[in-house]
């Protein structure tokens, strides 16, 4: 029988920051795969790859919080907790978050809301282990449309780095046009698309890869223009 993976795109997501703490240490990811899996009492599950950091700090804290990202979400900030490790750089600067009672925070940039779940069990899923919690805190923090996974890709054009669960290799959809060469960044697959622009660093559509400025980087991963080749 036939296969094709194309089909999960259709299954739908959210974008969410997953939070977690070792004692006065604090880490943060860029997740979509976070559900509701019962209301009485309310329990979460969250599928978090075993090599993030994040992994490590759910295990050692038994805490997670999940601020739920709005439409106005830039792609740097995206980028920023999506595409950089909390090993070598602190996600936290320059943002606004909460530290809750256990000691985990929460994001409070570009958030409608955060809510906190107390880990009740795991489950070994192979690269990833899915966390189940029941939830302790949430609050409403702020307004305007919940960000999904499809507006993320189809909208703001975002990526998904090869740690996340719903990771797939882009495929022909991506390919250029005759007129304005597209570009793919080598480091997160993002695709520079001159028709579009990119209208949260200020380019204007129908801006060619070789006018942007010289102190342009990827919105997505922050690297410059040497990163980026022509899509075949």
């Amino acid at each position: 029988m036939p296969m094709d993976t194309n089909i999960l795109h259709n299954i739908s997501y959210g974008m969410y920051i997953v939070c977690a703490n070792r004692a006065e240490k604090l880490n943060g990811q860029i997740v979509n795969t976070l559900f509701q899996i019962t209301n009485s009492p309310i329990t979460l599950a969250v599928s978090i790859n075993k090599n993030n950091l994040t992994h490590e700090y759910i295990r050692a804290g038994k805490r997670f919080s999940a601020s739920i990202l709005s439409e106005e979400t830039p792609l740097a900030f995206i980028g920023a907790f999506g595409f950089k490790s909390g090993r070598e750089t602190d996600k936290f600067v320059n943002v606004q978050y909460r530290i809750l009672e256990s000691g985990c925070p929460a994001v409070l940039d570009y958030a409608v809301g955060y809510l906190e779940a107390k880990v009740i069990c795991e489950f070994d899923c192979g690269t990833h282990t899915v966390f189940l919690g029941e939830m302790v805190t949430a609050e409403v923090t702020g307004a305007g449309r919940v960000m999904t996974y499809d507006y993320y890709h189809q909208v703001k054009r975002g990526t998904t780095p090869p740690s996340a669960p719903t990771y797939m290799r882009i495929a022909a959809a991506t390919a250029a046009g005759p007129a304005m060469p597209k570009y793919r960044c080598t480091v997160c697959n993002y695709i520079y698309d001159p028709a579009l622009g990119d209208p949260d660093s200020g380019v204007a559509a129908g801006t060619p890869f070789a006018e942007l400025p010289d102190n342009w980087s990827c919105p997505v991963c922050g690297v410059d223009k040497t990163k980026f080749v022509p899509v075949e």
